[in-house]
This record gives C-alpha cells, sequence and structure tokens, in this order.
C-alpha cells in the first residue's frame, strides 16, 4: 500500500494526518522516530508532533523499505546510512513510476 498524497501543502502535518496517510498507526511513526534519526518532527510545548513536507518524504522512504520491500529496521537503517544517495533515488524512481501508473489506470477508466 503507497502513501496517500497530499492535497494541499501545509508547512506542518500533525501525528494523525501522517499516521492517516501511510496507514500506520501513530505509535509505529514515534517508534520510527527514535530508530531513525533523518526524522525530526517539531514540538510544541505541550509534546505534540508536526512534521514537515521533508520528515514526510523521510518517512516515505522507510515504509517503502519496511512495508512494501519487507526489510527490518535495522536492515533499513543500515541501507540507507550505507547507500542514502542510492536508495532516495531508487525510491523517487519507484514514487514517480507508480504516480504513472495510477495517471494511466484513470485514462483507461475513463475511456
Amino acid at each position: 500500500m503507497t502513501f496517500k498524497e497530499l492535497k494541499s501543502e501545509k508547512l506542518y502535518y500533525s501525528i494523525g494526518e501522517v499516521a492517516e496517510k501511510f496507514g500506520l498507526a501513530p505509535s509505529t511513526l514515534r517508534f520510527w522516530e527514535k530508530e531513525f534519526t533523518t526524522i525530526k518532527p517539531h514540538k510544541n510545548k505541550k509534546g505534540d508532533r508536526f512534521f514537515t513536507q521533508d520528515d514526510i518524504n523521510h518517512i516515505a522512504l522507510i515504509h517503502h523499505l519496511v512495508k512494501e520491500k519487507g526489510m527490518t529496521l535495522k536492515g533499513a537503517k543500515t541501507k540507507i546510512k550505507e547507500n542514502s544517495k542510492e536508495t532516495e533515488d531508487n525510491f523517487a524512481v519507484v514514487t514517480k513510476l507508480q504516480q504513472v501508473k495510477n495517471y494511466l489506470l484513470q485514462i483507461k477508466d475513463e475511456l
């Protein structure tokens, strides 16, 4: 399952919004935040987390590696650490291909 695309470009997204986009529990996002140093949400005085688009991009990469490719968290952490540029580039290509596929399926349905 891929994450849902953002409809509006906000600066910050709540943990509930991000969890819903990826089909994850908020507790999973909090755990990933501890495990991966690339996820750094802003917190207000109450401790509520607010994620930027950059955080969401990192979560999308981790989600792809863990949930779609079946890697362990340790394996995903290692892959990101050792080959971060290559891993991000591969994920960008996969994401673009999924968008093209969805667009073509939409056109097919309209015909």
